[in-house]
Protein backbone atom coordinates (compact mmCIF):
# COMPACT_ATOMS: atom_id res chain seq x y z
CA UNK A 1 0.00 0.00 0.00
CA UNK A 2 1.28 3.30 -0.82
CA UNK A 3 0.50 5.93 2.48
CA UNK A 4 0.65 9.59 1.23
CA UNK A 5 2.04 11.99 3.35
CA UNK A 6 2.47 15.66 2.61
CA UNK A 7 5.09 16.21 5.85
CA UNK A 8 8.41 17.27 3.82
CA UNK A 9 12.18 16.82 5.31
CA UNK A 10 14.04 19.42 5.55
CA UNK A 11 15.80 20.53 2.00
CA UNK A 12 18.54 22.66 3.22
CA UNK A 13 21.36 23.95 1.07
CA UNK A 14 23.86 21.27 -0.20
CA UNK A 15 27.55 21.55 0.15
CA UNK A 16 27.84 17.61 -0.68
CA UNK A 17 29.31 16.73 -3.88
CA UNK A 18 27.64 13.85 -5.85
CA UNK A 19 27.11 13.12 -9.49
CA UNK A 20 24.35 12.00 -10.74
CA UNK A 21 23.31 11.18 -14.55
CA UNK A 22 19.91 12.38 -16.31
CA UNK A 23 16.42 10.93 -15.60
CA UNK A 24 15.71 8.74 -19.10
CA UNK A 25 11.83 8.82 -18.27
CA UNK A 26 9.73 10.43 -21.53
CA UNK A 27 8.68 13.79 -21.59
CA UNK A 28 5.50 14.69 -20.27
CA UNK A 29 2.67 16.35 -22.27
CA UNK A 30 1.38 19.35 -20.44
CA UNK A 31 -0.99 22.11 -21.50
CA UNK A 32 2.35 24.20 -23.32
CA UNK A 33 3.63 21.58 -24.54
CA UNK A 34 3.74 21.35 -28.90
CA UNK A 35 1.37 19.14 -30.61
CA UNK A 36 3.67 15.60 -31.34
CA UNK A 37 3.81 14.58 -34.63
CA UNK A 38 2.00 10.57 -34.80
CA UNK A 39 4.32 8.06 -35.58
CA UNK A 40 3.86 6.89 -38.77
CA UNK A 41 3.36 3.44 -40.44
CA UNK A 42 6.75 3.12 -41.65
CA UNK A 43 7.99 4.75 -38.21
CA UNK A 44 6.41 1.74 -36.18
CA UNK A 45 7.09 -1.13 -38.82
CA UNK A 46 10.90 -0.08 -38.64
CA UNK A 47 10.44 0.09 -34.57
CA UNK A 48 9.58 -3.67 -34.45
CA UNK A 49 11.92 -4.60 -37.68
CA UNK A 50 14.85 -2.95 -35.22
CA UNK A 51 14.64 -6.18 -33.15
CA UNK A 52 12.12 -9.04 -35.01
CA UNK A 53 13.47 -8.71 -38.64
CA UNK A 54 11.11 -11.68 -39.86
CA UNK A 55 7.96 -8.90 -38.16
CA UNK A 56 4.17 -8.93 -40.42
CA UNK A 57 4.61 -6.25 -41.71
CA UNK A 58 1.51 -6.47 -43.73
CA UNK A 59 -0.32 -7.46 -40.54
CA UNK A 60 1.27 -3.96 -38.77
CA UNK A 61 -0.27 -1.78 -41.43
CA UNK A 62 -3.12 -3.15 -41.77
CA UNK A 63 -3.67 -2.86 -37.83
CA UNK A 64 -2.65 1.07 -38.22
CA UNK A 65 -4.91 1.68 -40.89
CA UNK A 66 -7.89 -0.26 -39.51
CA UNK A 67 -7.68 1.46 -36.00
CA UNK A 68 -6.63 4.97 -37.25
CA UNK A 69 -10.27 4.43 -39.30
CA UNK A 70 -12.22 3.28 -36.94
CA UNK A 71 -11.55 6.20 -34.05
CA UNK A 72 -12.22 8.86 -36.87
CA UNK A 73 -12.37 12.14 -35.49
CA UNK A 74 -12.56 10.81 -31.75
CA UNK A 75 -10.62 13.43 -30.09
CA UNK A 76 -8.81 12.94 -26.44
CA UNK A 77 -8.89 15.47 -23.45
CA UNK A 78 -5.61 17.05 -24.86
CA UNK A 79 -6.93 18.28 -28.47
CA UNK A 80 -4.58 15.56 -29.91
CA UNK A 81 -6.45 13.09 -32.31
CA UNK A 82 -7.61 9.69 -30.43
CA UNK A 83 -5.55 7.22 -32.55
CA UNK A 84 -2.73 9.14 -30.94
CA UNK A 85 -3.09 7.28 -27.40
CA UNK A 86 -3.19 3.59 -29.00
CA UNK A 87 -0.40 4.62 -31.01
CA UNK A 88 1.91 5.55 -28.15
CA UNK A 89 0.60 2.55 -26.46
CA UNK A 90 1.94 0.07 -29.10
CA UNK A 91 5.31 2.74 -28.75
CA UNK A 92 5.87 1.77 -25.57
CA UNK A 93 5.80 -1.73 -26.07
CA UNK A 94 7.90 -1.86 -28.96
CA UNK A 95 10.56 -0.48 -26.16
CA UNK A 96 9.64 -3.81 -24.85
CA UNK A 97 10.73 -5.90 -27.50
CA UNK A 98 6.97 -7.50 -28.01
CA UNK A 99 5.75 -9.97 -30.84
CA UNK A 100 3.16 -8.60 -33.69
CA UNK A 101 0.64 -9.96 -31.73
CA UNK A 102 0.88 -7.71 -28.59
CA UNK A 103 1.79 -4.73 -30.97
CA UNK A 104 -1.34 -4.72 -32.93
CA UNK A 105 -3.40 -5.43 -30.03
CA UNK A 106 -2.18 -2.48 -28.29
CA UNK A 107 -3.21 -0.67 -31.81
CA UNK A 108 -6.66 -1.89 -31.45
CA UNK A 109 -7.44 -2.35 -27.60
CA UNK A 110 -10.03 0.61 -27.68
CA UNK A 111 -11.94 -0.18 -30.68
CA UNK A 112 -14.06 -2.82 -29.39
CA UNK A 113 -15.01 -0.49 -26.52
CA UNK A 114 -15.14 3.39 -28.56
CA UNK A 115 -16.01 2.78 -31.89
CA UNK A 116 -18.58 0.51 -33.45
CA UNK A 117 -15.53 -2.31 -34.07
CA UNK A 118 -16.85 -5.99 -32.92
CA UNK A 119 -15.27 -8.55 -31.44
CA UNK A 120 -16.23 -11.02 -34.37
CA UNK A 121 -14.77 -8.61 -36.95
CA UNK A 122 -11.29 -8.37 -35.12
CA UNK A 123 -11.21 -11.88 -35.09
CA UNK A 124 -12.05 -12.33 -38.80
CA UNK A 125 -9.33 -9.77 -40.33
CA UNK A 126 -6.51 -10.26 -37.56
CA UNK A 127 -7.08 -13.76 -35.93
CA UNK A 128 -8.71 -14.88 -32.76
CA UNK A 129 -5.53 -14.68 -30.89
CA UNK A 130 -5.67 -10.84 -31.01
CA UNK A 131 -9.17 -11.02 -30.93
CA UNK A 132 -9.02 -12.40 -27.61
CA UNK A 133 -6.01 -10.01 -26.40
CA UNK A 134 -8.17 -6.80 -27.34
CA UNK A 135 -11.34 -8.72 -25.51
CA UNK A 136 -9.67 -9.09 -22.85
CA UNK A 137 -8.51 -5.39 -22.50
CA UNK A 138 -12.52 -4.17 -23.28
CA UNK A 139 -13.77 -6.25 -20.20
CA UNK A 140 -11.18 -4.56 -17.94
CA UNK A 141 -12.68 -1.21 -19.28
CA UNK A 142 -16.22 -2.05 -19.19
CA UNK A 143 -16.40 -2.86 -15.43
CA UNK A 144 -18.92 0.20 -13.43
CA UNK A 145 -19.38 -0.55 -9.87
CA UNK A 146 -20.58 1.63 -7.60
CA UNK A 147 -18.24 2.75 -4.86
CA UNK A 148 -14.43 3.75 -6.15
CA UNK A 149 -12.79 1.31 -3.74
CA UNK A 150 -14.93 -1.77 -5.06
CA UNK A 151 -14.24 -0.32 -8.72
CA UNK A 152 -10.64 -0.67 -8.08
CA UNK A 153 -10.72 -3.84 -6.43
CA UNK A 154 -12.77 -5.23 -8.73
CA UNK A 155 -10.54 -4.06 -11.65
CA UNK A 156 -7.61 -5.35 -10.03
CA UNK A 157 -9.34 -9.00 -10.26
CA UNK A 158 -10.13 -8.93 -13.73
CA UNK A 159 -7.07 -7.98 -14.88
CA UNK A 160 -4.88 -10.85 -12.95
CA UNK A 161 -7.81 -13.25 -14.52
CA UNK A 162 -7.20 -11.64 -17.41
CA UNK A 163 -3.32 -12.63 -17.18
CA UNK A 164 -4.18 -15.99 -16.42
CA UNK A 165 -5.10 -16.92 -20.12
CA UNK A 166 -2.45 -14.42 -21.84
CA UNK A 167 0.18 -12.21 -19.41
CA UNK A 168 0.69 -10.02 -22.82
CA UNK A 169 -3.07 -8.32 -21.64
CA UNK A 170 -0.85 -7.11 -18.72
CA UNK A 171 1.89 -5.75 -20.54
CA UNK A 172 -0.59 -3.66 -22.74
CA UNK A 173 -2.65 -2.91 -19.66
CA UNK A 174 0.36 -1.46 -17.49
CA UNK A 175 1.81 0.52 -21.28
CA UNK A 176 -1.78 2.16 -21.60
CA UNK A 177 -1.83 3.26 -17.74
CA UNK A 178 1.61 4.70 -18.62
CA UNK A 179 0.67 6.78 -21.50
CA UNK A 180 -2.68 7.81 -19.71
CA UNK A 181 -0.11 9.00 -16.63
CA UNK A 182 2.16 11.02 -18.69
CA UNK A 183 -0.97 13.08 -20.34
CA UNK A 184 -2.42 12.95 -16.94
CA UNK A 185 -2.19 17.39 -16.74
CA UNK A 186 -5.63 16.65 -19.84
CA UNK A 187 -7.78 15.25 -17.02
CA UNK A 188 -10.17 17.01 -14.74
CA UNK A 189 -8.60 18.20 -12.01
CA UNK A 190 -10.91 15.62 -9.58
CA UNK A 191 -10.02 12.79 -11.40
CA UNK A 192 -6.19 13.27 -11.59
CA UNK A 193 -5.02 12.54 -7.80
CA UNK A 194 -7.32 9.58 -8.10
CA UNK A 195 -5.71 7.86 -10.55
CA UNK A 196 -2.10 9.20 -9.23
CA UNK A 197 -2.87 7.10 -6.17
CA UNK A 198 -4.12 3.82 -8.78
CA UNK A 199 -0.91 3.94 -9.98
CA UNK A 200 1.09 4.45 -7.11
CA UNK A 201 -0.73 1.56 -5.15
CA UNK A 202 -1.62 -1.05 -7.84
CA UNK A 203 0.10 -0.63 -11.35
CA UNK A 204 3.95 0.58 -10.60
CA UNK A 205 4.03 -2.01 -7.62
CA UNK A 206 2.73 -4.61 -10.27
CA UNK A 207 4.75 -3.24 -12.66
CA UNK A 208 7.95 -3.74 -10.33
CA UNK A 209 6.61 -7.37 -9.07
CA UNK A 210 6.98 -8.30 -12.85
CA UNK A 211 10.67 -7.09 -12.84
CA UNK A 212 9.88 -3.98 -14.77
CA UNK A 213 12.24 -1.35 -12.93
CA UNK A 214 12.24 1.48 -15.37
CA UNK A 215 8.42 1.57 -16.38
CA UNK A 216 7.52 1.01 -12.54
CA UNK A 217 10.14 4.12 -11.89
CA UNK A 218 8.13 6.65 -14.21
CA UNK A 219 4.90 5.41 -13.13
CA UNK A 220 6.18 6.39 -9.61
CA UNK A 221 7.31 9.67 -10.90
CA UNK A 222 4.02 10.86 -12.71
CA UNK A 223 2.21 9.90 -9.76
CA UNK A 224 4.47 12.05 -7.11
CA UNK A 225 4.40 14.96 -9.51
CA UNK A 226 0.62 14.85 -9.62
CA UNK A 227 0.21 14.07 -5.97
CA UNK A 228 3.06 16.29 -4.53
CA UNK A 229 3.63 18.71 -7.04
CA UNK A 230 5.95 21.03 -4.91
CA UNK A 231 8.21 18.16 -3.36
CA UNK A 232 8.52 16.51 -7.12
CA UNK A 233 9.81 19.77 -8.35
CA UNK A 234 12.33 20.45 -5.04
CA UNK A 235 13.46 16.43 -6.05
CA UNK A 236 14.21 17.11 -9.05
CA UNK A 237 15.91 20.50 -9.25
CA UNK A 238 17.99 19.17 -6.49
CA UNK A 239 19.14 16.33 -8.74
CA UNK A 240 19.76 18.56 -11.83
CA UNK A 241 21.84 20.97 -9.61
CA UNK A 242 24.30 17.59 -8.68
CA UNK A 243 24.40 16.81 -12.35
CA UNK A 244 25.66 20.10 -13.06
CA UNK A 245 28.22 20.68 -10.64
CA UNK A 246 29.33 16.90 -10.52
CA UNK A 247 29.21 16.48 -14.84
CA UNK A 248 32.50 14.79 -14.82
CA UNK A 249 32.54 12.26 -12.06
CA UNK A 250 30.56 9.33 -13.78
CA UNK A 251 32.98 9.57 -16.70
CA UNK A 252 35.93 9.59 -14.39
CA UNK A 253 34.34 6.12 -12.58
CA UNK A 254 33.39 4.30 -15.91
CA UNK A 255 36.72 5.34 -17.35
CA UNK A 256 38.91 4.17 -14.28
CA UNK A 257 36.55 0.98 -13.23
CA UNK A 258 36.64 -0.03 -17.36
CA UNK A 259 40.31 0.19 -17.53
CA UNK A 260 41.08 -1.57 -14.40
CA UNK A 261 38.70 -4.32 -15.91
CA UNK A 262 40.38 -4.53 -18.75
CA UNK A 263 43.73 -4.69 -17.37
CA UNK A 264 42.51 -8.00 -15.63
CA UNK A 265 41.14 -9.22 -19.19
CA UNK A 266 37.55 -8.47 -18.88
CA UNK A 267 35.12 -6.78 -21.03
CA UNK A 268 32.19 -4.99 -19.83
CA UNK A 269 29.68 -2.39 -20.66
CA UNK A 270 29.97 0.20 -17.34
CA UNK A 271 27.15 3.29 -17.41
CA UNK A 272 26.35 5.45 -14.61
CA UNK A 273 22.64 6.21 -14.03
CA UNK A 274 20.96 8.45 -10.91
CA UNK A 275 17.93 7.31 -8.75
CA UNK A 276 14.16 8.76 -10.02
CA UNK A 277 12.55 11.84 -7.65
CA UNK A 278 9.89 9.31 -5.66
CA UNK A 279 12.72 6.91 -4.82
CA UNK A 280 14.84 9.64 -3.32
CA UNK A 281 11.63 11.27 -1.41
CA UNK A 282 10.46 7.89 0.01
CA UNK A 283 14.03 7.05 1.26
CA UNK A 284 14.37 10.88 2.94
CA UNK A 285 11.02 10.09 4.43
CA UNK A 286 11.85 6.74 5.52
CA UNK A 287 15.39 7.38 7.18
CA UNK A 288 14.14 10.94 8.18
CA UNK A 289 16.54 12.82 6.77
CA UNK A 290 17.11 15.98 4.24
CA UNK A 291 18.71 15.73 0.22
CA UNK A 292 22.12 16.70 1.72
CA UNK A 293 22.19 13.36 3.85
CA UNK A 294 21.82 10.96 1.37
CA UNK A 295 25.00 9.63 0.46
CA UNK A 296 24.02 6.88 -2.64
CA UNK A 297 22.05 9.18 -4.81
CA UNK A 298 23.95 7.51 -7.95
CA UNK A 299 24.94 4.26 -9.15
CA UNK A 300 26.55 1.78 -11.80
CA UNK A 301 25.75 -0.85 -13.68
CA UNK A 302 28.36 -3.40 -15.08
CA UNK A 303 27.26 -5.75 -17.53
CA UNK A 304 29.64 -8.77 -18.24
CA UNK A 305 29.83 -11.77 -20.64
CA UNK A 306 28.83 -14.67 -18.54
CA UNK A 307 28.72 -15.47 -14.54
CA UNK A 308 31.92 -16.31 -13.66
CA UNK A 309 33.30 -12.81 -15.19
CA UNK A 310 30.52 -11.09 -12.53
CA UNK A 311 32.63 -12.59 -10.04
CA UNK A 312 35.55 -11.82 -11.26
CA UNK A 313 34.76 -8.01 -11.79
CA UNK A 314 33.92 -7.82 -8.12
CA UNK A 315 37.20 -8.73 -6.96
CA UNK A 316 38.33 -5.56 -9.10
CA UNK A 317 35.53 -3.53 -7.87
CA UNK A 318 36.55 -4.12 -4.42
CA UNK A 319 40.42 -3.70 -5.39
CA UNK A 320 39.71 -0.30 -6.29
CA UNK A 321 38.28 1.29 -3.89
CA UNK A 322 37.34 1.06 -0.02
CA UNK A 323 34.13 -1.25 0.43
CA UNK A 324 31.25 0.39 2.40
CA UNK A 325 30.17 -2.83 5.11
CA UNK A 326 27.30 -4.21 4.99
CA UNK A 327 26.13 -3.13 1.41
CA UNK A 328 27.06 -6.65 -0.49
CA UNK A 329 24.05 -8.42 -1.68
CA UNK A 330 24.54 -11.16 -3.95
CA UNK A 331 20.76 -11.91 -5.72
CA UNK A 332 22.35 -13.89 -8.06
CA UNK A 333 22.99 -16.79 -6.04
CA UNK A 334 19.24 -15.88 -4.42
CA UNK A 335 17.70 -13.98 -6.95
CA UNK A 336 14.57 -12.01 -5.83
CA UNK A 337 11.10 -13.06 -6.59
CA UNK A 338 10.42 -11.25 -9.48
CA UNK A 339 13.72 -13.14 -11.45
CA UNK A 340 15.88 -9.99 -11.05
CA UNK A 341 19.85 -11.06 -10.30
CA UNK A 342 22.42 -9.09 -9.93
CA UNK A 343 25.20 -8.64 -7.27
CA UNK A 344 25.27 -4.92 -5.24
CA UNK A 345 28.33 -3.67 -3.45
CA UNK A 346 28.60 -0.03 -2.58
CA UNK A 347 32.39 1.38 -2.22
CA UNK A 348 34.11 4.69 -1.73
CA UNK A 349 34.62 6.19 -4.91
CA UNK A 350 36.17 9.56 -5.96
CA UNK A 351 35.82 12.52 -4.32
CA UNK A 352 35.19 10.28 -0.72
CA UNK A 353 31.78 9.88 -2.33
CA UNK A 354 29.44 6.71 -1.59
CA UNK A 355 29.14 4.41 -4.95
CA UNK A 356 26.46 1.94 -5.78
CA UNK A 357 27.43 -0.91 -8.18
CA UNK A 358 24.91 -3.47 -9.44
CA UNK A 359 27.08 -6.32 -11.24
CA UNK A 360 25.26 -8.84 -13.54
CA UNK A 361 25.02 -10.26 -17.27
CA UNK A 362 24.03 -9.50 -20.34
CA UNK A 363 20.92 -11.31 -19.88
CA UNK A 364 20.39 -10.62 -16.49
CA UNK A 365 20.08 -7.00 -17.68
CA UNK A 366 17.71 -8.08 -20.23
CA UNK A 367 15.56 -9.63 -17.44
CA UNK A 368 15.98 -6.21 -14.80
CA UNK A 369 15.35 -3.75 -17.89
CA UNK A 370 12.41 -6.24 -18.92
CA UNK A 371 11.18 -7.81 -16.63
CA UNK A 372 8.43 -10.45 -17.32
CA UNK A 373 8.65 -9.04 -20.97
CA UNK A 374 11.57 -10.23 -21.75
CA UNK A 375 10.33 -13.86 -21.37
CA UNK A 376 7.10 -12.72 -23.26
CA UNK A 377 8.71 -12.39 -26.81
CA UNK A 378 9.02 -15.19 -28.77
CA UNK A 379 10.03 -15.69 -32.49
CA UNK A 380 8.80 -18.00 -35.39
CA UNK A 381 5.12 -18.36 -33.25
CA UNK A 382 6.76 -21.76 -31.22
CA UNK A 383 5.09 -22.10 -27.98
CA UNK A 384 3.39 -19.21 -26.47
CA UNK A 385 4.19 -16.44 -23.96
CA UNK A 386 1.85 -18.21 -21.05
CA UNK A 387 3.74 -21.30 -21.82
CA UNK A 388 7.36 -20.08 -22.07
CA UNK A 389 6.49 -17.98 -18.48
CA UNK A 390 5.77 -21.34 -16.68
CA UNK A 391 8.98 -22.71 -17.48
CA UNK A 392 11.03 -19.26 -17.17
CA UNK A 393 9.26 -16.80 -14.83
CA UNK A 394 8.99 -16.55 -11.14
CA UNK A 395 6.70 -13.60 -11.56
CA UNK A 396 4.63 -15.82 -13.42
CA UNK A 397 4.08 -18.15 -10.29
CA UNK A 398 3.63 -15.40 -8.70
CA UNK A 399 0.80 -14.81 -10.68
CA UNK A 400 -0.77 -18.13 -10.34
CA UNK A 401 -0.55 -17.90 -6.65
CA UNK A 402 -2.32 -14.54 -6.70
CA UNK A 403 -5.09 -15.75 -8.85
CA UNK A 404 -5.38 -18.55 -7.27
CA UNK A 405 -6.44 -16.76 -3.87
CA UNK A 406 -9.46 -15.17 -6.44
CA UNK A 407 -11.35 -18.42 -5.70
CA UNK A 408 -11.02 -18.19 -1.84
CA UNK A 409 -12.13 -14.30 -1.60
CA UNK A 410 -15.31 -13.11 -2.83
CA UNK A 411 -14.99 -10.00 -1.31
CA UNK A 412 -13.25 -7.90 -3.76
CA UNK A 413 -11.45 -5.15 -1.19
CA UNK A 414 -10.86 -8.40 0.81
CA UNK A 415 -8.70 -9.35 -2.04
CA UNK A 416 -7.42 -5.67 -3.09
CA UNK A 417 -6.01 -5.03 0.55
CA UNK A 418 -4.23 -8.76 0.32
CA UNK A 419 -2.70 -7.94 -3.24
CA UNK A 420 -1.37 -4.92 -1.77
CA UNK A 421 0.79 -6.20 0.93
CA UNK A 422 2.06 -9.05 -1.89
CA UNK A 423 3.08 -6.55 -4.01
CA UNK A 424 5.47 -4.76 -1.54
CA UNK A 425 7.05 -8.09 -0.94
CA UNK A 426 10.26 -6.65 -0.18
CA UNK A 427 9.29 -4.29 2.94
CA UNK A 428 8.47 -4.85 6.22
CA UNK A 429 5.92 -2.58 7.19
CA UNK A 430 6.60 -1.52 11.84
CA UNK A 431 4.44 1.20 13.90
CA UNK A 432 5.96 3.39 16.35
CA UNK A 433 4.69 3.81 19.78
CA UNK A 434 2.33 6.40 18.53
CA UNK A 435 1.01 4.98 15.38
CA UNK A 436 3.03 6.28 12.76
CA UNK A 437 3.12 3.35 9.78
CA UNK A 438 7.29 2.75 8.52
CA UNK A 439 7.96 0.50 5.51
CA UNK A 440 10.96 -1.07 6.05
CA UNK A 441 13.26 -3.00 3.44
CA UNK A 442 13.16 -7.21 3.83
CA UNK A 443 15.50 -8.64 6.30
CA UNK A 444 15.88 -4.71 8.37
CA UNK A 445 16.72 -5.41 11.99
CA UNK A 446 15.41 -2.99 14.90
CA UNK A 447 18.52 -0.91 14.72
CA UNK A 448 16.74 -0.26 11.44
CA UNK A 449 13.73 0.77 12.79
CA UNK A 450 15.04 3.22 15.50
CA UNK A 451 17.17 4.70 12.99
CA UNK A 452 14.50 5.16 10.91
CA UNK A 453 12.29 6.73 13.75
CA UNK A 454 14.81 9.10 14.14
CA UNK A 455 19.27 9.63 14.39
CA UNK A 456 18.94 10.04 17.81
CA UNK A 457 16.99 7.04 18.75
CA UNK A 458 19.44 5.20 16.64
CA UNK A 459 22.36 6.56 18.06
CA UNK A 460 20.91 6.14 21.76
CA UNK A 461 19.77 2.74 21.26
CA UNK A 462 21.20 -0.05 23.64
CA UNK A 463 19.05 -2.61 23.71
CA UNK A 464 15.28 -3.65 22.16
CA UNK A 465 12.54 -6.05 23.21
CA UNK A 466 10.91 -8.76 21.36
CA UNK A 467 8.36 -10.31 22.53
CA UNK A 468 8.48 -8.83 25.44
CA UNK A 469 12.47 -10.27 26.16
CA UNK A 470 15.31 -8.12 26.12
Amino acid sequence: MAYWRRSQPQMQASTESVAVAPSSSAPVRTAKSPRPRMMRQYDLVERVRSYNPDTNEDLLNRAYVYAMKAHGSQTRASGDPYFSHPLEVAAILTGLKLDDATIVAALLHDTIEDTEATRAEIDQIFGHEIGALVDGLTKLKRLELVSREAKQAENLRKLLLAIADDVRVLLIKLADRLHNMRTLEFVAPASRHRIAEETLDIYAPLAGRMGMQEMREELEDLSFRTLDAEAYAVVTQRLDALAERNRNLIGEIESQLSKNLRNNGLTARVYGRRKQPFSIWTKMERKSVGFEQLSDIFGFRVVMNDLEACYRALGVVHTTWPVVPGRFKDYISTPKQNDYRSIHTTVIGPGNQRVELQIRTEEMDKIAEFGIAAHAFYKDGVGSPTELLKRESNAFAWLRHTIGILSESANPEEFLEHTKLELFHDQVFCFTPKGKLIALPRHANVIDFAYAVHTDVGNSAVGCKVNGKF
